[in-house]
């Protein structure tokens, strides 16, 4: 790979994990994501599962937000390819796409997050709080930031 390819590779990485943490804040709090939804994505608790709710309720919360997220998330990039010259692959957006939704449907179960926290040695912050800081949503946009880091690079480089 010679010096200009990779200013060229870096320059797309770069643009694309802007691009991707710009896109995650609109499409997770603006546009991509419904009041339902987010109330209802990461049903239900153990309680209600204890209590005989079916462990799928919340699935299709969770799926709708995840399609609006990723409908946002292309057309940004979409917008930004269409403005720059990146180097990117439709089989590298299929690829770094995927990776985002399934990763983002599966922390949007809100168990996956609660369950590596209790098992990390952070039960307490794993509470809920309405005060001061929620280490569950905390904790939530880390993991998805990660995520978005990975479908950065296969964006890139597939």
């Amino acid at each position: 790979m010679t010096g200009t390819e990779q200013v060229a590779v870096l320059a797309t990485f770069g643009s694309v994990w802007a691009v991707l943490s710009v896109g995650h804040n609109l499409a997770d709090h603006v546009f991509g994501q419904s009041d339902r939804q987010a109330a209802n994505k990461g049903a239900p608790s153990a309680t209600d599962v204890a209590d005989g709710v079916s462990p799928r309720t919340g699935w299709g919360a969770c799926l709708e937000h995840v399609a609006q997220y990723h409908l946002v998330m292309a057309v940004m990039l979409a917008l930004v390819w269409a403005v720059l010259p990146l180097q990117m692959s439709w089989t590298g957006l299929a690829a770094g796409l995927a990776v985002s939704a399934v990763t983002h449907a599966f922390f949007d179960r809100r168990w996956p997050v609660r369950w590596l926290l209790q098992h990390t040695g952070s039960p307490g912050f794993a509470e809920l709080r309405t005060a001061g800081m929620n280490g569950m949503y905390l904790t939530d946009q880390a993991l998805h930031q990660t995520a978005l880091l990975v479908s950065a690079l296969l964006i890139t480089l597939v």
